[in-house]
C-alpha cells in the first residue's frame, strides 16, 4: 500500500471554489481484510441549478465497502461543500460524487443516494452504485423517508 500524504486533516483549509479544484483524500484502511460497510450522511448538501442559479438542497447518503483505502472525512466535507456555488443538475451531482469517491478510494463497492428536495413541486431522488454488492455485505436501508415534507 502506498504512503498517504494528507494535506487537509489537522490544517486550516479555506475550502474550494469548485468540485474540480477540491482535493479528496484517502487514508489506509487498518481493517482491509474485513468486509464491512461505512456510511457518510450529508443531510444539508447544496448546489445550484445550472439554468436558474437557484439553490438546490439534498440529503446524500454514501455507503461504501472499503478495500485498501478509506475516504478521509474532512476532505469529503470540503469536497461536498465545493458544490455550494457549482451549477449542475441533481443527477450529475449525485453520480459525479459517487464516481469521484470510487476513483480515489477504490472501494470494493459503493452506492450513493441523493434525496433531493422539490423544485417546481417535484422531488428528484438519484441512486448510483459501482456494481453489485459483495456477497455477505450487510446493506441497511439508507434511512431517508420518501418525500412527505421530509422532516
Amino acid at each position: 500500500m502506498e504512503e498517504t500524504h494528507l494535506t487537509q486533516l489537522g490544517q486550516p483549509v479555506a475550502g474550494f471554489a469548485s468540485p474540480d479544484e477540491a482535493v479528496l483524500e484517502r487514508v489506509a484502511n487498518p481493517q482491509a481484510d474485513t468486509l464491512y460497510l461505512a456510511r457518510f450522511n450529508a443531510p444539508e448538501f447544496t448546489s445550484l441549478c445550472p439554468v436558474t442559479g437557484q439553490p438546490d438542497f439534498a440529503h446524500l447518503v454514501i455507503d461504501y465497502a472499503p478495500d485498501q483505502w478509506l475516504i478521509e472525512s474532512k476532505s469529503l466535507k470540503l469536497y461536498l461543500a465545493s458544490f455550494r456555488n457549482h451549477g449542475a443538475f441533481h443527477e450529475d451531482c449525485t453520480v459525479a460524487i459517487g464516481r469521484r469517491i470510487v476513483d480515489v478510494a477504490q472501494p470494493r463497492w459503493l452506492r450513493i443516494g441523493g434525496y433531493w428536495y422539490p423544485r417546481g413541486g417535484i422531488p428528484i431522488d438519484v441512486f448510483w452504485q459501482s456494481g453489485p454488492p459483495p456477497e455477505g455485505l450487510w446493506l441497511p436501508d439508507q434511512g431517508v423517508a420518501p418525500y412527505r415534507g421530509r422532516g
